[in-house]
């Protein structure tokens, strides 16, 4: 692609809640009788910090099983006409009505892909990149969106490569060795995806115009890991705009990331008296 010389909008977008709702499980275990139990993705972001915790999930537990429908079905173990669970899984959703599916940032996807902005999937999924776009290529074959996306990073933050992928882009020896060693490096993938994405719209598209930058999310911990991403690259590209939306529970939040010595957030005795 080559380097263009005006601003634009670069699109970043989480896949569930967020862009679609999918009825893909999430299993969590009963610790004590080992007991399964599906969620659904919306109702595992309200709870899954309350899991062991005193209270109604206190006996429930995620499990190495809790996101294997997240991730890809080994190719060899596939069956004759079997598809990846998430292009069953869209297939599923899209033959239902419009309001089961269609998730809070929808439209702002459909239009991201119709006027071919820059967009980026950021996702805890674990599938590989190859399934990602087999998944969205569903929405195109049925004629939801009229163009495919105009890719700028495809990061499912769950999948095993695209993790060394992020841990190796960093060049903190210590950065690395403290996401490796968290227990749900999510958020911190996420992060880390986010700046990198940001990196290669201004090398793909230069750095001197004022580009803008946008992500949705539905998940209140991801809000804020996005905050945080965002902020590191406010720091870093002082002359570009970034903006976070809130999605959690059919809202629709628009925050923009500003310095913090930045008039609306520095200290009210620096700024000039009004009047």
């Amino acid at each position: 692609m080559p380097t263009e010389s005006r601003d634009m909008s670069f699109y970043f977008f989480d896949l569930d809640d967020n862009t679609l709702f999918l009825e893909t499980p999430i299993f969590i275990r009963n610790t004590g009788n080992g007991d399964t139990q599906k969620v659904s993705t919306t109702d595992f972001a309200s709870i899954r910090t309350q899991l062991g915790q005193q209270g109604p999930w206190k006996d429930f537990e995620t499990f190495e099983g809790t996101y294997s429908h997240f991730r890809d079905i080994p190719a060899g173990q596939l069956g004759p006409g079997q598809k990846q669970y998430l292009v069953q899984d869209i297939e599923e959703a899209i033959a239902g009505p419009e309001s089961k599916w269609q998730a809070p940032s929808w439209r702002l996807f459909v239009y991201a892909c119709e006027q071919q902005r820059p967009l980026s999937i950021v996702t805890a999924r674990g599938h590989s990149r190859e399934t990602i776009k087999a998944g969205v290529r569903v929405l195109f074959d049925h004629g939801l969106i009229k163009k495919e996306p105009n890719y700028l990073t495809i990061y499912a933050v769950g999948n095993p490569d695209i993790q060394a992928e992020l841990l190796d882009s960093l060049t903190d020896e210590g950065g690395k060795a403290r996401v490796s060693a968290l227990t749900d490096p999510t958020s911190a993938l996420k992060r880390i995806a986010i700046r990198n994405t940001v990196d290669k719209a201004l090398e793909v598209y230069g750095k001197e115009p004022p580009h803008r930058f946008g992500m949705s999310d539905d998940d209140p911990k991801n809000v804020d890991l996005i905050i945080k991403a965002m902020c590191d690259c406010k720091k870093k590209y002082l002359d570009k705009r970034f903006f976070v939306i809130d999605t959690h529970l059919g809202e629709m939040v628009k925050l923009e990331v500003f310095p913090v010595d930045h008039p609306v957030t520095g200290r009210a005795e620096k700024h000039e008296a009004v009047g």
